[in-house]
């Protein structure tokens, strides 16, 4: 995929922005669609795209479990 998307989700990564996985879901849709910037007529949609990928990866790291990651107590 895009070497340019890093782990998001512990141990890889201790904290998370809102920005990260922005940047993350601009990336996923930039090599799908293979567009850096898409046409005036694909804004809308490609900025659609971005914001669906962004909520999808938040509520999955929001979720994942991971096994044998530290917590915070």
């Amino acid at each position: 995929m895009c070497r340019s998307i890093k782990t998001l989700r512990p141990p890889a990564t201790d904290e998370v922005t809102e920005e990260d996985i922005r940047a993350a879901a601009l990336q996923y849709v930039r090599k799908v669609s293979g567009f850096r910037r898409p046409a005036a007529h694909n804004q809308a949609v490609f900025d659609q795209a971005v914001e669906e990928v962004t909520r999808a990866t938040a509520a999955l790291l929001a979720t994942l479990e991971v096994r044998g990651a530290r917590t915070g107590s």
